[in-house]
């Protein structure tokens, strides 16, 4: 699915690729979160439940613990403890082996977090009348393991029954790990591919990512390595003795569109381009700027090339790294710098639920598609907003009655504020993946003028919207009460208000006022926008408008 914003910068750059970055997969045991099937797991384990109560519950928790420390002292594998909120990723990416061919378990982490506990409580005989669940602050343990063909893969598995684990993989090192398997050679600076000798190879190679059987790579990979860190608390005799086993959901899932810029001055010109002549129009409140040690080299060729190591990049950047970012619950839109030469857009979907579609592994493909139309979708909306231009009848009719079905509908009239707020509240709401609805917008019109829910409410809302529908600017979702804007209305939308807000409203501004002392340092905007007052300001007296 190629967008119009790659279409756009195809001569500038050699090459782009998508490619899933961070997956998250949930492994839980289906009996171990209802009272009766617990109790069910447990006979089939211990042949009674005369033994189940919290004491044993908790004898097998420190069991775990015991077991993990024992194996990692005896193998000479580092135990670090860390406290809630470190960036434990980070750390252990000072502790991954020097040797590429190293396999196994490198690194052990403990920390506390928020997880299932079982209460169970009992009659004054002894017998045993409720199973509650409970969310208490317990261990959890990471398990930090080098894969052949995943390369970095963490097991965070909690201390209690019924283990529930999270699987943490990268994309960008399962196809780095192909890449190296077919020989082709490559940079990867900072999660990233930075330059290939034949960047079709490497597009093909990140295509596989995406590939139906890649749902067959994961699941081998989970098991093969998730059960092998359950044996310290379930031994594999008592595993299969009581019918444990895993079964996977997605549950964060991050997808990337790369491109590969030939020139990193270029890729950053038009990445800094991109954000002022959208910033207004998305209201993006922060853009966040990390500083780097170098700047970007003004050419990349191959006397230039080098062989860049992998970087922290929120500590020690190479190079100044821009980024924005566009949350809608939970999800989110970004777009940022990578590398020397990389630009990088990218959908995250913290929570799989939110899309609304069955979240097993077997659906990996099916989500990655999806997020793939939302990638796409706000590529196309970028390059509308930065690309934007008015038809040539468009200014004559603005202020003509619309149609919805057979009802006229009035015209828009521009120079009202409330009108205006809310063109601006549709271009910002208009990269939602699935829409927006009349309460979403009179929310963000609040937002942009400062007005209660008094004054704004979503049945003006909907009223504005049907305005902006009887121009065919905004369509309605079948079947939903959302609505969406095409490309090309978006473009021209984008235009009206910035025309009217940074070319009309300052030149007729300079044109009719005096003007003041001149500017120090002066942009080259600035110095633009000057010549133009100037001749407005000559024009204007010709016809008798200046004073």
């Amino acid at each position: 699915m190629v967008d119009q914003l790659t279409e756009a910068y195809i001569d500038l750059i050699h090459g782009s690729y998508d490619c899933p970055d961070r997956i998250v997969l949930n492994a839980y045991h289906r009996l171990g979160y209802t009272g009766g099937g617990f109790r069910h797991w447990w006979r089939r384990l211990h042949g009674a439940d005369d033994n189940l109560d919290k004491a044993h519950l908790v004898r097998m928790a420190g069991r775990f613990s015991r077991r993990v420390k024992a194996y990692a002292q005896r193998h000479e594998i580092p135990v670090v403890y860390c406290k809630s909120g470190d960036r434990k990723h980070e750390l252990a990416e000072q502790h991954i082996p020097s040797d590429p061919a190293f396999v196994g378990l490198f690194l052990v982490i403990i920390s506390r977090a928020s997880g299932l506990v079982w209460d169970v409580k009992h009659t004054k005989d002894g017998r045993i009348y409720g199973l509650t669940k409970h969310y208490r602050y317990i261990n959890h343990i990471f398990f930090h393991i080098m894969d052949p063909q995943w390369g970095h893969v963490t097991i965070r598995i909690s201390g209690h029954p019924p283990f529930r684990a999270m699987i943490i993989l990268n994309g960008h090192e399962y196809v780095a790990c192909q890449a190296r398997q077919v020989g082709l050679e490559f940079e990867q600076t900072s999660n990233c591919f930075t330059s290939t000798m034949k960047p079709a190879e490497l597009t093909q190679l990140a295509e596989t990512s995406c590939a139906l059987h890649i749902q067959g790579q994961l699941r081998q990979v989970c098991e093969r390595w998730v059960y092998t860190c359950l044996h310290f608390a379930l031994p594999e005799d008592e595993r299969i003795r009581s019918g444990f086993c895993y079964e996977y959901s997605l549950f964060q899932v991050e997808y990337s569109r790369n491109l590969l810029f030939r020139r990193p001055a270029q890729m950053e010109q038009v990445f800094n381009a991109l954000i002022d002549r959208s910033r207004s129009l998305l209201d993006l409140k922060r853009i966040k700027t990390i500083f780097g040690r170098k700047r970007r080299p003004h050419w990349k060729g191959k006397r230039k090339a080098y062989r860049a190591s992998v970087e922290r990049i929120l500590e020690r950047p190479r190079y100044n790294l821009t980024i924005f970012k566009i949350h809608f619950g939970p999800l989110t839109l970004k777009m940022y710098t990578k590398g020397e030469a990389v630009l990088r857009g990218e959908v995250v979907v913290h929570n799989a639920k939110a899309l609304g579609c069955k979240r097993s592994l077997e659906y990996f493909a099916d989500i990655i598609a999806k997020l793939k139309t939302f990638l796409v979708r706000f590529f196309n909306q970028l390059h509308c907003l930065a690309q934007s231009f008015v038809a040539h009848d468009t200014l004559d009719t603005l202020g003509h009655p619309g149609l919805v079905g057979s009802s006229r509908t009035a015209g828009i009239d521009l120079n009202k504020p409330r009108l205006r707020f809310v063109m601006q509240a549709v271009l910002s709401l208009a990269v939602l993946p699935r829409g927006f609805t009349a309460s979403q917008l009179a929310d963000k019109v609040r937002q942009l003028s400062g007005w209660t829910e008094d004054h704004y409410r979503s049945r003006q809302a909907s009223y504005d919207l049907k305005k902006l529908r009887g121009k065919q600017w905004v369509q309605k979702i079948d079947k939903s009460h959302r609505y969406q804007v095409g490309p090309l209305h978006l473009k021209t939308m984008a235009a009206l208000l910035t025309l009217r807000e940074k070319v009309i409203k300052p030149v007729l501004a300079g044109a009719i006022k005096s003007r003041g002392r001149k500017l120090k340092n002066q942009t080259e905007l600035d110095i633009q926008y000057g010549k133009v007052q100037i001749e407005m300001h000559h024009l204007l007296h010709m016809l008798g408008v200046s004073v």
